[in-house]
């Protein structure tokens, strides 16, 4: 599967500005053929904002996104909210809803924890034969929620809204996730400014192995990994290296 992430500068709140954004940037992509699964950032029209009704997701911005899957014959996630929810939602190339995942760990420190509803149950689905967990920011701070994974998954898929001066952080945790259970994991984040915030993109993809398949850096774009995400080369790490099945089962709390 070729992945591809639009990492781009969200207008603040502005949904139809950034709508016309992301057709200008997709107009400008020569290769959106060759793109399989387009992935977005968290909180796609918006940017990440507390204001949950405007931040909530109309029948109109979902027909956009379906409109992408299905014109351009690819699957496409986004984020946004719905009924309180900051959602990573899924869309199969005739632009169907396949998955709707709730964020679960909100970000109390910068307020989330206030203005949305966490979500309370992990999902995994299939994409073109492709086993993904999704996961949303602050998620990819807790390992659990990812080993809990490990045997089902063969791609964790986290979109965020991770603010420059914790970048390194950002790198080193998409890494560890998916060096300690052996499964892709995608990193999609925004660039630009927001408020007093400064996102500086690096949205990633790393192979089971904590190899790089993509590094988008800090511009703006849509991005297109070379190598496809092989579920074949998940199952062979696994096998030479199989560690997973020593990991101790516990509960969350």
């Amino acid at each position: 599967m070729k992945i591809a992430i639009c990492q781009y500068d969200a207008e603040w709140e502005d949904k139809e500005a950034n709508k016309k954004k992301i057709e200008d940037l997709l107009a400008c992509c020569k290769c959106t053929a060759e793109i399989d699964w387009l992935i977005f950032s968290e909180m796609t029209l918006t940017g990440f904002t507390m204001d949950a009704s405007l931040a909530e997701l109309t029948d109109e911005d979902h027909a956009f996104f379906s409109g992408l899957a299905a014109e351009n014959n690819m699957n496409v996630s986004y984020g946004g909210v719905e009924k309180g929810f900051n959602n990573f939602i899924t869309l199969d190339r005739k632009g169907v809803r396949v998955n709707t995942y709730s964020k679960i760990h909100l970000y109390a420190f910068g307020g989330e924890d206030k203005h949305y509803t966490p979500g309370t149950k992990q999902e995994v689905f299939k994409l073109d034969g492709l086993r993904v967990m999704p996961a949303v920011c602050f998620d990819l701070r807790f390992p659990y929620l990812f080993w809990n994974m490990a045997k089902k998954a063969d791609v964790y898929a986290v979109i965020a809204a991770w603010p420059m001066r914790r970048s390194e952080h950002w790198m080193t945790l998409l890494r560890a996730r998916a060096v300690e259970n052996q499964a892709y994991c995608i990193g999609v984040n925004r660039v630009g400014n927001e408020g007093k915030l400064e996102y500086s993109g690096n949205s990633m993809c790393y192979d089971p192995l904590g190899k790089t398949v993509l590094d988008c850096g800090t511009s703006e774009g849509i991005f297109i990994a070379e190598a496809p995400v092989d579920k074949a080369l998940v199952s062979k790490t696994r096998e030479r290296f199989p560690f997973i099945a020593e990991r101790k089962d516990f509960p969350w709390q």
